[in-house]
């Protein structure tokens, strides 16, 4: 036997699984596709010296003394300091990710909100502070936004978190879209146009794809729209030193080189013999052990050929769950010429002409480095991909020039870009599209072990899933439930509540007066057409009984 479990996946979920198992002193062994750890967070850098120094610990077992990570600061890049490229904010109630970057020594810190935010569309631009919504003229948006807010949530809030697929209402929504649901309750074009885009930002698809059930569970398990829109004690409120990639690099030095083994694309499982599962990768390496962990998404266990096959359910799970289209922008300037205008560097921009929805600022903690990042979802990411990147850089830098009303937007020194769809074996960002159907009929089974084989991977979790706070969830649960088949815990012990991390506030959202008050249109309309026959009323009644 190679190990008592095999691990599929070195991404957060799969690492961290791996942690827990060998916590409680279970061999493992795990099998990434990619040359590198960290799956959907990457971290971009120059590390030319420690990459010589590991080779020279690794061929020749020559370790070099003094190259620890507190001395490669000057060694990463002079353009960027680091480039996050995939997953990297982090913010309140994410209490896995902070527990764990607390236990790896990873510092966190608040994003910059000092400065005006941006609401852009159609050549106006609005200034507003960081976490009001933007002053509309018209009282009719925002009474239609306000609404359809308050709508989410509450609807939200029937769905049970481990089993939506029993919510009161869960056949009705999961055979609704989200853009037929905006249609069936948005008055206005502002309103419909403004949850489309948010919506295709956090699912990254856009909303005819994907259930409205889907949706209304994934905006509950994270929070609340608040919660996941807010920077300041919401989603976007903090980053880390460093980059996430390290927090996979760091479990993988924890784990052992040998453990972690890359460039492995896993070919086929083989559960036939009752003795052991044999796992094949790509290169012809074959593994034997008691267990295996599935911690890639879903559509890429697609590309695993199983013996004994896999359930029919099973089978077509797999094929409903593509993962969304997504691709990160950072621009680098030599000064962060927004805060000269009294920006935050925050903006939301609507209009087709424009390929970011969402910006925020990307500068290092100290200052240096200023930058702007921002994210091209759903078909936008589509349709830019198949432009050259100098197109996607004049596109966009073009849209923040307008956005920001300078043009030091058009003078980037350094454009750095992720196209996550690019990638064979992650396939795209950040979490899977669930379409019409998908968990009232598959939704129970996205967990369940088949035989010796057991499920993690962000889009099998409860809390924060699609997030890093997610893949660990997960990753945990799975070794939990692979702890417990083996009699090391209870079944009590498979699902734990985490508790609340000390050291971040999580301030609970209050809906203001107006926001918990304020009329829909529909409710307005039907208030003042009553209101105006009871008048009609009153005044035919007054004349005619002088």
């Amino acid at each position: 036997m190679d190990s008592e479990v095999i691990i599929i996946g070195a991404g957060l979920s799969g690492l961290c699984a791996a942690k827990l198992l060998k916590e409680a002193e279970v061999s493992v062994i795990v099998l990434e596709a990619l040359d590198r750890v960290g799956g959907r967070t990457l971290t971009k850098r120059v590390m030319i010296l420690h990459a010589v120094c590991k080779v020279f610990e690794k061929c020749f077992g020559i370790i070099v003394i003094g190259v620890q990570d507190t001395t490669l600061e000057k060694y990463k890049d002079p353009k960027t300091d680091y480039a996050d490229l995939g997953a990297s904010f982090a913010g309140p109630t994410q209490d896995h990710l902070f527990r764990l970057t607390k236990q790896l020594g990873i510092k966190n810190y608040e994003v910059n909100q000092t400065g005006d935010s941006l609401f852009y569309k159609n050549g106006t631009r609005i200034s507003h502070k960081p976490g009001e919504f933007p002053a509309q003229r018209n009282p009719f948006i925002i009474m239609d936004i306000n609404n359809i807010w308050q709508l989410i949530d509450k609807m939200g809030k029937e769905i049970p978190a481990i089993s939506p697929w029993d919510a009161p209402h869960a056949n009705e929504w999961d055979t609704l879209n989200i853009k037929d649901f905006l249609q069936r309750y948005c008055w206005t074009k502002t309103a419909i146009e403004f949850f489309s885009e948010l919506i295709s930002l956090f699912i990254t698809s856009s909303p005819y794809e994907v259930s409205l059930l889907s949706f209304l569970w994934y905006v509950k398990q994270c929070g609340g729209l608040k919660r996941m829109m807010y920077t300041k004690n919401g989603a976007q409120e903090r980053k880390f030193h460093g980059g996430t990639q390290q927090i996979s690099e760091k479990i993988a030095d924890i784990i052992g080189d040998s453990q972690v083994i890359k460039s492995s694309p896993v070919v086929a499982i083989n559960q036939e013999s009752k003795a052991f599962v044999t796992v094949k990768t790509l290169n012809g390496k074959e593994y034997k052990t008691n267990f295996v962990i599935l911690a890639c998404s879903p559509t890429l266990q697609q590309k695993i050929h199983y013996l004994p096959q896999l359930p029919p359910i099973r089978n077509q799970l797999i094929q409903r769950m593509p993962i969304g289209s997504i691709m990160k922008i950072i621009l680098y300037y030599q000064t962060a010429f927004w805060k000269e205008k009294g920006f935050c560097g925050s903006a939301m921009i609507f209009g087709d002409d424009h390929p970011m929805f969402l910006t925020f600022e990307d500068t290092k903690p100290n200052g240096n480095h200023p930058a702007i990042s921002g994210y091209i979802t759903a078909e936008k990411c589509r349709k830019m991909e198949r432009m050259s990147m100098n197109e996607r850089k004049n596109a966009i830098i073009q849209s923040l020039e307008k956005v920001m009303d300078s043009p030091e937007a058009l003078k980037p020194f350094h454009y750095e870009e992720k196209i996550w769809m690019n990638e064979q074996y992650i396939s795209g960002c950040c979490f899977a599209m669930l379409p019409l159907g998908f968990i009232t009929m598959y939704g129970r089974f996205l967990r369940t072990p088949i035989d010796r084989l057991y499920f993690a991977g962000t889009e099998t979790a409860v809390k924060w899933p699609g997030y890093m706070n997610g893949a660990i969830e997960a990753g945990e649960r799975a070794a939990r439930e692979v702890l417990h088949k083996i009699g090391k815990i209870t079944h009590d012990q498979i699902w734990i509540d985490e508790p609340k991390f000390p050291d971040i506030t999580s301030n609970i959202f209050v809906d203001t007066f107006g926001e918990k008050y304020l009329p829909s249109v529909t409710s307005f309309i039907k208030l003042t057409t009553l209101t105006c026959i009871l008048g009609m009323s009153i005044l035919v009644f007054l004349k005619y009984h002088k």
